[in-house]
Parts: structure tokens; sequence; C-alpha cells
């Protein structure tokens, strides 16, 4: 289908998400060497007028409207010469009847809809229901200054519209919160560096981890030019940390990318005394309110940079219920847990991805050599009618075919993997922002953002792409290579005619999926100022439960009757008995661990300064090394945090214990299988 978004500046950007079956595109290659003499006409053809909008873009007279700022950026022809071959190849197939393409009409914004939605999104709901909820207010309560602002701001839109139209009444915030000003005044959380669960420790020093460093630096980096190297931190906000920009900042002009891997940083992340996490290492309850508290922050990170957060507000586009390709994540989830309980990426997409890192990581132009179109028609019917009945035979499958196969799922998907709504918010994140460290944090919440289903399948998918260009030297593609052919197929493009803007957007999407691949693992590892939000909100609402309990008359007549019965000499029959973490008998420092799939199943163990997770487990192992089953044995144990005030918590091997015991005194320590 077709989308198109209509900027500020009146930019028309065309994106195309097939809503049908479609086969693989004739020509994704940018040389006349790379083209097989069986190729067809229209490859040919294809191969003829790639060539033909390099010339054109080649044209150094660039419109006076484009002689502005940064969104200048771009690349010279010839390096962009596949992305825009692999452009035709799409745009040629859908012509020919292969793939349809729908247009994908937006919802148009009325004054005020914009930031009652941006309310909805962020779990703030109740700003305009007028609703006393305690998770409203538990999420206000941690707000940083400049995540405050951010809501404020948007509030207060909301509010002056509604009073502009005469709407209902709203409800003043000094009757939700208690604020003494008409405008919501929140408070704030400390602005210095803290730990991540929200406690400034004394007397500690931080801890430095090169997160990606290797998979960098052998993710197709010229080994004769060194990265520069810079640092991370996830201690402070990342709105926080931005310095004033001067008032009349202009970006450079004619600002280019420079495609040589080497101009990418190597990120070394500062990582506290609690580890790092994971996106999969916490619940989904904590989960959701990472991503509440992502919005939040993305809004003030683009508000302290001066940039207008864009996004699309567009209808619904229901995919089939069945089959594979042109099927909701989702859905194709749920299909697919019946026969596999707990799956996160989709089955079809998994096997895909096994095939081509079987047989087809060294074959040379793997993504950019298209395969035979009429072949893979063929097995894309084949798989739908054979996949879930097993007997579908992958033996037959090509490396070129199942690469055009896996695009294809790709490009078939409803919604675009990287969701219709944020597009305008990845785009804008290169065009506005010049620094790729600022790039890679506004990268970094936008992940955050996703839908699980999504961010699960990007990541499996990423991980494929940097597996490929790990194998650069026999598949003869690198790093901007493999992000000139994705990009198309993940990313907006329009497949009319090719002009300066569109040579703008073509470098902006190639850049962003060269960010993706390089900076993956940073990319899914949850900043740790957003769990010690997390951790605060859970305080703030258990407190708010508790002042709710001791206003409630029966249940204070119950307290004073309990109360009564403990002055009785025997104890009542039937009384609780309360967990281990409450009972008195535990000294300070002491924490009881489960693990029960061991022979040994808890352990009281004291903690010091240096004990780490990993040295828990390692005891563990050692204790159990005879009686545990063989299964136990052959699985990967880590040490989960469990309640109080985080839902659920699989600790960073490195995580100094004593440090995650006084940040959450609470919880339970449990010794399982991590989530897969």
């Amino acid at each position: 289908m077709t989308m198109e978004m209509k900027d500020s500046g009146s930019v028309v950007l065309t994106a195309y998400h097939p809503h049908s079956p479609a086969r693989i595109p004739g020509m994704e290659q940018s040389f006349v060497q790379d083209v097989p003499p069986s190729h067809s006409p229209g490859s040919r053809k294809s191969f003829s007028r790639c060539r033909r909008i390099n010339r054109m873009l080649s044209n150094e007279s660039v419109p006076p409207a484009f002689s502005r700022s940064n969104s200048q950026a771009s690349m010279d022809s010839t390096s962009m010469e596949d992305f825009w071959c692999e452009v035709e190849s799409i745009k040629e197939s859908r012509e020919d009847g292969s793939e349809e393409a729908m247009l994908l009409e937006f919802k148009p914004a009325d004054e005020g809809e914009l930031e009652a939605e941006w309310l909805q999104d962020v779990g703030l709901s109740t700003l305009i229901s007028g609703a006393e909820e305690e998770d409203g207010q538990a999420l206000l309560s941690t707000l940083t200054r400049t995540q405050a602002a951010a809501v404020q701001k948007r509030y207060n839109t909301y509010t002056q519209t509604l009073r502009k139209k005469n709407k209902h009444t709203v409800r003043d915030v000094r009757d939700i919160f208690g604020t003494s000003d008409s405008s919501p005044t929140f408070e704030t959380v400390p602005v210095s560096p803290v730990s991540s669960n929200g406690i400034q420790l004394p007397g500690q020093k931080p801890v430095w981890k090169s997160v990606s460093s290797k998979s960098c630096l052998d993710c197709g980096s010229d080994k004769g030019s060194p990265s520069i190297t810079e640092e991370l931190s996830y201690d402070v906000s990342f709105s926080e940390s931005i310095t004033v920009l001067p008032k009349t900042q202009e970006w450079p002009k004619n600002q280019r990318f420079k495609k040589e891997d080497s101009a990418l940083p190597k990120f070394i992340v500062r990582m506290s005394r609690f580890g790092l996490t994971e996106v999969g290492d916490l619940s989904p309850e904590d989960m959701k309110k990472i991503r509440y508290l992502s919005l939040i922050e993305l809004t003030a990170f683009y508000d302290a940079l001066g940039v207008e957060l864009k996004r699309n507000r567009v209808e619904r586009v229901r995919g089939r219920e069945n089959g594979l390709f042109g099927v909701p994540l989702t859905v194709l989830l749920e299909n697919d847990q019946k026969k596999v309980p707990g799956i996160k990426v989709p089955l079809i997409f998994q096997k895909l991805l096994l095939k081509l890192e079987e047989t087809g990581l060294e074959t040379e132009g793997i993504l950019r050599v298209p395969g035979s179109a009429s072949r893979v028609k063929n097995l894309h019917q084949e798989l739908e009618a054979k996949f879930y009945d097993d007997t579908f035979d992958w033996d037959q499958v090509r490396n070129n075919d199942a690469a055009g196969l896996l695009k294809m799922f790709i490009r078939e998907l409803p919604s675009p993997l990287f969701t219709v709504e944020y597009l305008p918010a990845f785009i804008t994140l290169v065009e506005k922002i010049s620094k790729i460290k600022l790039q890679l944090q506004a990268l970094h919440l936008l992940i955050m953002l996703m839908p699980e289903a999504n961010r699960d399948t990007a990541k499996a998918f990423l991980q494929f792409l940097k597996k490929v260009v790990a194998n650069e030297g026999k598949n003869k593609m690198n790093l901007w290579n493999v992000s000139m052919i994705v990009a198309p197929n993940l990313f907006i493009y329009k497949g009319k005619r090719a002009n300066q803007q569109e040579m703008q957007a073509a470098a902006t999407t190639a850049h962003i999926v060269r960010l993706l691949i390089r900076y993956q693992d940073i990319l899914w590892t949850v900043p740790s100022f957003l769990i010690s939000q997390v951790r605060k909100m859970n305080e703030a609402a258990m407190n708010n439960s508790k002042r709710q309990l001791m206003f409630d008359k029966g249940v204070r007549k119950l307290l004073r009757r309990k109360t009564m019965e403990r002055e009785r000499p025997e104890r009542p029959e039937g009384a609780v008995t309360f967990p281990p973490y409450l009972q008195s008998d535990i000294p300070e420092g002491v924490i009881r661990v489960y693990a029960p799939l061991h022979s040994k199943v808890s352990m009281a163990i004291q903690l010091n300064s240096q004990t780490k997770a990993k040295d828990i487990l390692a005891r563990f192992h050692c204790e159990n090394s005879r009686g545990s089953s063989q299964n136990v044995r052959g699985q990967i144990q880590s040490l989960h945090e469990i309640g109080g005030n985080i839902g659920q918590h699989c600790l960073d091997p490195d995580a100094f214990m004593l440090d995650v015991y006084r940040a959450n005194p609470q919880a339970e320590w449990v010794i399982k299988p991590k989530a897969s």
C-alpha cells in the first residue's frame, strides 16, 4: 500500500506497504558485471533506469529550497546506486501486478487531539478523564525536570484547545494532584547522576563496559582507520544531559554521510554496579511502564534539541488472519504459540533466518543478488500451503531465493516493522540531529517504544544482518551495502521518479539501518535511568495503595480487631506466615536465594561489597553439581529479582548484589532459566 506523509516543509514522502502476496524484485544490483545472462528484459530495464536515476542525482545544482540545514545530508550518487536499484525493483514488481499497492490514509488531526492522544499513550489518561488513577499519580511522581516540562506543555495545549472550543469543563489539575497553580506543576526527581535504583550511594566508582566494541570493530570496519571512541552513560536521562543549544545554531550545509564504517564512533557504555539490563530481562508489566516513560523522555529529548516530534495518525489496516505473508505479527505469534508456547519471533521468519545462516552467509551478493522471480513466487505459494504441515522441502530453496522471501515477508507486513506511527521520528532523528551520539540516544528511545512483537522480530533480523556483514570477506556485502539494500524494505521511499528530496531520504534511511546494525547491542539495553523511574513508580503506587487502605473504614475496623487478637497469648490458628524477606531473623546483608529446580532449593548467603550475581550462581552450581538433574545442568540459569519495587528482573551476572539488595530489600531472589 502507498503511504504519503507531509511535513511542515511540504515535502511528500511515500512508503509502500503491500497488503497482498508479492514476488521478489527482478533486479537489485548496481553493476553490469553482476547481472546474470539469464535475466529477463525487465531486469535489464530496471538496471538501465537505475543508471539514469543516478546520472540525474549526480547533478550538483540543488534548488534553493533545499539549501537549508542538516536535512541536506546525502551520499554521492554512486554510493547510493544499490539503494535505487532496490527501490526500482520493488516498484516494478508492484506495477506488473505481483504486489498491490493501497493508499494508506492518515487521519486528520483536530487541534488538541494530538496532545490528547499523547497523554493517553504515556499513561496519563487521568489528566483527560479527570479520574483519580493511582498509576497516573505514580508516574508523575517519577518525572525529571525536562520530562515534567514536556508533560506540562502538552497538557496546557490540550486544555487551552478545549476551552477555545467550548467543550466540556476540564477538571483543574489542582483537583487531581493537589497543586497550587492553575497549570500542572510536577515534583521532579533530581537530575544529578544516580545509580539505577534511584538512590545515590557514596563511595562508588563507575564501571566502564564496552557493550558492542568488538562487534562494532568487526562489523565491516576499516581495519586501517580505527573508529573514534565516545562514552555513553545511562545514569542520567538523555534530555537532562543536553547542553543549552545556541539560539542561532545552523547545521552544516550540504553535509554528507561518510559511507566508511570507520566514520562511525565506537561507544563505551558506563555500566553501573547494577549491571546492564536487556529488554527481555524485565516483566511485561514493567516494560509497559518503560514504554510510557520512553515516550515522555523522547518528547523531552526532542524538545531540548528544539526539534518537533512528529507522529503519524493512521487508520488501522487489517491484514490476513491466517497464513504466513501479509499477516500482522501479533496474529502470527498467536497462531505460532499454539504450536510452540512462549515463542517471540514468528516461526516462518525464524526458519528463513536459519536457512540463510546455515548456508547463505558466505554467498556473494546475498540480499543484493535477486533470486528467480518465478521460483520465489512458487516457493511463496508452496510455503503458504505446506509450512505448518511440516511438509515443505527446505533443501530446494536456494540462498538468493530465501533472501528474497525474507525481504518479501518484511515488505508484506500490514504495518511496517518499525511502525507507521513513528516513521517520521526515525527520519527526523537523522535529518534534524547532526551528532551521531544524539542520533543514537533518540534511536534508543524509539526502540524502547516499539511493540513487543515488532521489537523482538527486529532484533532477530538485525542479528542476522550483523552476521552477514561479519562475512564481508566472502559475500562482498559490507555494512553500507547491506544498509542500502535493507532500507527500502524497512523505511519510507518513493518509487515514482527520483529527485534531490528523495535522494536525501534515501541516504537518511540507509544511515538509520546502519546505526541499527552497528549499535544493536546498545539499542536493546534498557537505560538504567528508566529502570530507576520504574522502581520509583512501583514504590509510589504501593504507597498510594497503603494510604488508600488506611482511609477505608472497613479496613480500619479489621486492623483494630487484628491488633486485639495479636495481644492474646496464643497465636490464632491460621495466622499469616510472612515470607522470608520479611522475617526479622535474617540479619542485614543476608539474602535467602531459592533454586526450585535444584536438589538444594534454598541457601542463605551473606553479601559483601564485591559479591556479584555470578558468584551466587557459581556457589549453587557447586553445591548442586551432583544432585541436580541433567536437564537442569544443561540449562543456562540466571538470578532473578522478584517483587518489592520491581515486577521481575533477570540480573546481569556482573551486578553487585549488595547494591541491588539495598535498592530493593523486599525482593525475593530466585535462580531459574532465563527467558529466551
